[in-house]
This record gives structure tokens, C-alpha cells and sequence, in this order.
């Protein structure tokens, strides 16, 4: 497997094949019939060539006008044959393209469901969104037309040459010998392809991370006034876009010329070595007309097949982007033995840092004790965010250790992870679908009772309830337009229908106004009790709420106790504490 730069594995020849050959065996039934119904087609089009060679010497025998007519009705019988047999073939190929397409698709939304946060977050959205439209578009095109056509053309070839080499060797020889110099030209072309079309491929992956960059942070670019900057990225990308994919097509209009004009060459030389032969009684002249028909027909699979391997090169690149994510870092999947014991959380020892960037965390040390509440404050860059990040197991520690009773939390597998620890960030999405869908990914099984009773715990009912449709108003392009306070009180309400045992609130209720924020966190105060809550806070009431405090500073844990205790202690957070709450006073 090889990366571009940053992005996502995309990968190798190998691994290509190997993931081909799976398609092709996943189907194998369906792909033997079209291998087979093409190469009766392909026998069925021999037929014409070789008695129309018939025809000739027949006419050279001086035999009648009946003899012909009845080699006549046997090239339309087998051009009826070959026809119908062929549309036969196609059909079937489609079929067997449409489901294998759908495989690669359902294989692709499994393996990108399945990455973790911080891989997505890394490569970014754009190298995503471009495999998973343009690549898989691509794949498309290929399983769709151009596998069953070239599978035909391929067919046809193999059996015309053939035909060639059974009328006469010698013929067969110097008609393949004319065909030699496509060899050095396709060898030329099929060096460079693979890597152009990859770049080409990378460089549309950038254009679409620059896009949708920009679109998400349409505001924050308004305000800090980013405009001429991110027109000039955006135009970076797309000249590198235009680079890439003038080298490809320099590369193509190199190769097809290189191999047209050869073309012309098997028929001439067989012509030509044909009469001589004939002159000294080798060969028929029925023979020589009919190689020479054959090579003739020849050109026309031969030209289908060299078109289709430049469309395969571009489609060999996708497929290897989009098979790529196979090799993508996946969280450990985990003993089946490994249960946590309890609901303990431990950090010890821990130090983080990112690929690009200095250490975050510096030997952090914490127990979390099941059924508390725990608020994490400190400044901003503190590592209160990472640390939050490492407890929910979406990264690993650098060095130490984060366990859940007992077991490291980026050890447990997804199902059980989602069931000990929950992360809820200020980042949230409402899903396209109705109310009732946007909850029941939480929890499919859920009631409508349940789905009404978590509303109500962070005081979305009222609102929902208000809806046209209530649970069932849809929400999102074409439907009802949320706002920011509403999309995070739904990812709030999943939360008390996920259920989990730990709560991570990272600021979850930052993009609510300070009223509703406070409703919201008292009722999920009461639906939680009994149940551990660690808030990454900014708003200091929550510190205040809190069994204890921790407080993070350049990447240390350097307090921790209750807020009372904090306070008198006059340290870090009762001067947090007496800036926050003056604040507040003067409001």
C-alpha cells in the first residue's frame, strides 16, 4: 500500500488484483456464463470469414451459383448467431457489472463507517468525498461498459488470431509480427499511466478538501476577512488539477497515434507474404483473402481493447484509492475477553502528541470514580480537548495508559466502546430524515415513548412537539431547517438514548444560550444520575455543579479537587473562578 502524503492509503497493483479477483469470484457464476456466451459469439463471427475464403475458391472451382448461395445463407445464419449470442453476452456482463458496482459501493460506506475519528479528521473530508463520488463514479463506468466490452473485444481477438494461425502458421506469423510494434508503445504508456492517473486523482481530492473547507467556514473566512487567501488555495489546487490532467492526456495522444498506424500493417504484410506463397502453390487464395479478412476484423476488437486499457488505467487508479481504505487504520478490534470490570477510568501516566505538532499532554494522572461528576476546565490549548479525546478511546496515548475497568479504552471494540463511553463534542449534524430517524440512530429498537421521554430530558420536546409532523417533520435539505441550538439538543437527546455508563460533555452545550444551556445540563443532570460525567467546561457553573474539579494548564493536570476546595485554595481556578463570576455580575 502507498499514501498520498497525508491522505488515505491507496493501493498497490497487488492489491488491485487481489481485490478483483475477490469481485470476480464473489460472482464467479454469472462471469463464466458471459465468458463463455462470449467466446460462442466470437467462434460464431469466424464462421463468415473463412466461407467467404469458401466462396472464392468455390467461384475459382467453377462450381454454380448454388454453391455460393448456400455459403451466402450460412454467413447470414452466423452473423444472426453472432449477433444474438453477443447481446446475450452483454446483458449478462451488465448484470454481473451492476452487482459487483453495488458490492464495491456497500464495501466502501462498511470501511468508511468503520474509520476512526481521528483518520477522517487527518486526511480530511475532501479525499472522502472525492473517492467515494468521482473514483467510485469511475469503478462504475468501468463494471458497467467497460468490463463487458472489453471482455467481448478480448474474446473476439484471441479467437480471430487464432482463426489466422489455423488457416496458415506462416500467415498467423507475419500478421502478429506486424502487430509488434504496439508492444513497445503500450509498455511506454502503461509505465507512466498508473501514477498520472493517481496524481490526477490526489489533485481532485485536494480541489474538493479546499471546496468544502471553504464552504464549511464560510463565516469564519467573512470575518477574518480570508477571502483573497482561500481564492488563492482554491486556484492552487485546481492549476495542479489542470497539470495532472494534461500529463494524462499528454500521455494519450502519444499512445494512440503510436499504435493506429499499425493498424494497416498485419493485412498488408499478410497480402503481400500471401502472394508469394500462392505463387509457388503453399497457399489457396481462398486462404490468403480470408487471413486477410480475418486481420481485417482484428483492428476493430484490437482498437476497443488498446481504448479500453486507458480507460482501465484511469479506473485501475480509482479502484485503488477506493480500495485503499481497506488498508486504512482500524481500531483494535479487542479480545473478546477483554470486559471492562467496572466503570472505573484511569489515566496514568499519559502524554500525547500530535503527527505535526508538540506534545499536547504531559504525564497526566486522574481517576475517574464511577457515578461522579468530573469538570475539566483550564485555558484554552490547556489539552482538555485531547484529553477528552483519549478518554472516549478515538486516540491513542503516546505513552501510558487509559484504561475502563481495567482495560485500555482504545482496545474495547466499537459495540462495547459505545456502551462504557460516550463523547459528545459541540460538533454535531442533523441527519437527513425525519425527527424519528435523526434519534433511532442511537437506538433503532426505541419507542416513540422513548424517543419523547429523551426530548424531554433536554428540553426538546416543546419545540418538536410544535413540528407539523412532530417525530415524523422531516429535517434537512428540503425539509425543516434547524438551528444550532436544536441540532445539538437532538445529539444530546441520542446521548440518553445511547445510554452509556460515561458521559464526555466537550463543551456539548456551547452553541446553546445560557438559559437553555443550563435547562439542558440540569435535565440531563437528572437523567443521569448515578452515572459518570465528565464536562469539558467553559462555562465555569458546571465546575461549580461538579463533584471535582480538574484543572489543565500547558498540558498538565496541576489541580483537582471540589470547587470549595479549589476556591479557598486560591490557586489556578479561584482566579478563573473570580474572573468568570465577575463577569457574570457585571451582565
Amino acid at each position: 500500500m502507498t499514501t498520498e502524503g497525508s491522505l488515505l492509503p491507496v493501493a498497490d497493483r497487488a492489491g488491485v488484483r487481489r481485490a478483483g479477483a475477490r469481485l470476480v469470484r464473489s460472482d464467479g457464476r454469472a462471469f463464466g456464463a458471459a465468458l463463455a456466451l462470449n467466446a460462442l459469439a466470437a467462434g460464431a463471427g469466424l464462421v463468415g470469414p473463412w466461407l467467404v475464403g469458401r466462396i472464392v475458391d468455390a467461384v475459382r472451382a467453377g462450381r454454380g451459383v448454388a454453391a455460393v448461395d448456400r455459403l451466402a445463407l450460412w454467413i447470414l445464419l452466423a452473423s444472426l448467431a453472432q449477433l444474438l449470442l453477443a447481446r446475450w453476452a452483454r446483458y449478462v456482463g451488465h448484470r454481473f457489472g451492476e452487482r459487483t458496482l453495488a458490492r464495491v459501493r456497500e464495501e466502501y460506506v462498511d470501511r468508511v463507517l468503520a474509520l476512526p475519528a481521528s483518520v477522517v479528521e487527518r486526511a480530511g473530508t475532501g479525499d472522502l468525498t472525492a473517492r467515494g463520488t468521482a473514483d467510485v463514479a469511475t469503478v462504475g463506468t468501468t463494471l458497467r461498459d467497460v468490463g463487458p466490452d472489453l471482455l467481448v473485444n478480448g474474446v473476439q481477438a484471441v479467437f480471430v488470431l487464432g482463426a489466422v494461425f489455423a488457416l496458415d502458421p506462416l500467415l498467423g506469423a507475419f500478421g502478429l509480427l506486424g502487430l509488434a510494434p504496439i508492444g513497445p508503445a503500450l509498455r511506454w504508456y502503461l509505465r507512466r499511466a498508473r501514477d498520472g492517473y493517481l496524481a490526477e486523482g490526489a489533485a481532485t481530492s485536494r480541489v474538493a478538501e479546499i471546496v468544502a473547507a471553504t464552504a464549511e467556514g464560510a463565516r469564519t473566512v467573512e470575518a477574518f476577512r480570508l477571502r483573497r487567501p482561500r481564492i488563492a488555495a482554491g486556484r492552487e489546487a485546481l492549476e495542479r488539477s489542470r497539470r495532472a490532467r494534461l500529463h494524462t492526456l499528454f500521455l494519450r495522444t502519444v499512445f494512440f497515434p503510436a499504435v493506429e498506424v499499425t493498424y494497416s500493417v498485419p493485412v498488408v504484410g499478410v497480402l503481400l507474404v500471401g502472394g508469394w506463397l500462392h505463387a509457388r502453390g503453399t497457399v489457396g487464395v481462398g486462404a490468403v483473402v480470408a487471413a486477410a479478412l480475418y486481420l481485417r476484423q482484428f483492428t476493430e476488437p484490437l482498437d476497443q481493447i488498446l481504448m479500453r486499457v486507458e480507460q482501465l488505467q484511469s479506473s485501475g487508479a480509482s479502484f485503488a484509492r477506493v480500495e485503499g481504505l481497506a488498508a486504512a487504520p482500524r481500531p483494535a478490534a479487542g479480545s473478546p475477553s477483554a470486559v471492562p470490570a467496572d466503570d472505573r477510568i484511569e489515566v496514568r501516566g499519559v502524554r500525547y502528541a500530535y503527527e505535526r505538532g508538540g506534545e499536547v499532554l504531559r504525564g497526566v494522572d486522574l481517576t475517574v470514580r464511577p457515578g461522579e461528576r468530573l469538570a475539566v476546565v483550564g485555558p484554552s490549548g490547556a489539552g482538555k480537548t485531547t484529553l477528552s479525546r483519549l478518554l472516549a478511546g478515538i486516540d491513542r496515548p503516546t505513552a501510558g495508559t487509559v484504561t475502563v475497568g481495567g482495560v485500555p479504552v482504545a482496545e474495547l471494540g466499537p459495540e462495547l466502546l459505545r456502551r462504557q463511553v460516550v463523547l459528545v463534542t459541540q460538533e454535531h449534524h442533523v441527519f437527513l430524515g425525519t425527527v424519528r430517524d435523526n434519534l433511532r440512530i442511537a437506538e433503532p429498537e426505541a419507542t416513540d415513548d422513548r424517543l419523547w421521554a429523551a426530548l424531554t430530558a433536554v428540553g426538546a420536546d416543546g419545540w418538536v412537539r410544535a413540528l407539523p409532523d412532530g417525530l415524523g417533520t422531516r429535517l434537512g435539505p428540503g425539509g425543516r431547517a434547524t438551528d444550532g441550538s436544536q441540532a445539538q439538543q437532538l445529539a444530546l437527546a441520542r446521548v440518553v438514548l445511547a445510554d452509556p455508563h460515561t458521559l464526555i460533555l466537550d463543551e456539548a452545550t456551547a452553541l446553546l444560550d445560557p438559559t437553555t444551556a443550563r435547562d439542558t445540563e440540569r435535565a440531563l443532570a437528572a437523567v443521569l444520575r448515578g452515572r459518570t460525567v465528565i464536562a469539558i467546561a467553559h462555562r465555569l457553573h458546571t465546575a461549580h455543579d461538579a463533584d471535582r474539579v480538574a484543572v489543565m494548564e500547558d498540558g498538565r493536570l496541576t489541580e483537582l479537587g471540589s470547587h470549595e476546595d479549589l476556591v479557598t485554595a486560591d490557586g489556578a481556578y479561584a482566579a478563573l473562578w473570580r474572573t468568570w463570576h465577575g463577569e457574570v455580575t457585571e451582565n
